[in-house]
């Protein structure tokens, strides 16, 4: 029942085809609960890299195990389409087996660090390197994954780190290294990080 008045309370929230971008975002917000937008780095605005950040979304086969997070399954992707500006739940991969070409050529893989840089779009988790690639095409101008285990850190969860961004990446801009002191005490660290991207988009040039 709940989730059927949401839905209602959504259709009626675009009914008016006069509402104002403005009345749309608070909308949505009232709705979800969430900035799901671009401007608030659909709902990541810190990056992975500066301390206080946090996962802005989760994409994956356990919603039930972020209840804090908006999950892209079930009813919430119904609600999100009637909000095109705002982050839409993407097509699920074709898993298993991925197809010998998905669209993606890998930059770097299982190093020690993570990409940080400007065109940061966004970041949330993810339970393989397919839905994370497959977040990056439900974004627009998202060109490139970053995938890796942040251990210690995101509330210690086990699920992969996705971050977007709308260039391509080496090796050379993975120079995030964790080192964040945690609630707990412990120190967090990136292991199994790997750089996807999209064919045909050239590698930015990191000076």
């Amino acid at each position: 029942m709940r989730f059927t008045k949401v839905f209602a309370a959504a259709t009626l929230a675009l009914s008016g085809v006069s509402a104002s971008p403005v009345t749309v975002t608070f909308d949505l917000i009232g709705i979800l609960g969430f900035d799901l937008t671009e401007g608030n780095k659909y709902n990541s605005p810190i990056p992975p890299w500066l301390h206080g950040s946090k996962p802005g979304w989760y994409y994956g086969n356990n919603p039930f195990a972020y209840k804090d997070l908006p999950c892209l399954v079930g009813i919430i992707c119904k609600i999100l389409k009637f909000f095109p500006y705002a982050l839409q739940c993407p097509t699920p991969p074709h898993n298993p087996p991925p197809p010998p070409n998905d669209g993606y050529t890998q930059t770097f893989s299982n190093i020690t660090g993570a990409t940080q840089a400007d065109d940061f779009q966004t970041f949330g988790l993810v339970d393989t390197v397919e839905q994370c690639k497959a977040m990056c095409n439900s974004v627009q101008g998202c060109n490139f994954v970053n995938s890796y285990h942040d251990v210690n850190g995101k509330g210690g969860s086990t699920q992969l780190t996705c971050s977007l961004f709308t260039k391509c990446h080496d090796a050379s801009t993975a120079d995030n290294r964790g080192g964040q002191s945690q609630p707990d005490g412990s120190i967090d660290f990136i292991i199994n990080s790997d750089g996807w991207c999209k064919n045909g988009v050239p590698i930015s040039d990191p000076q």
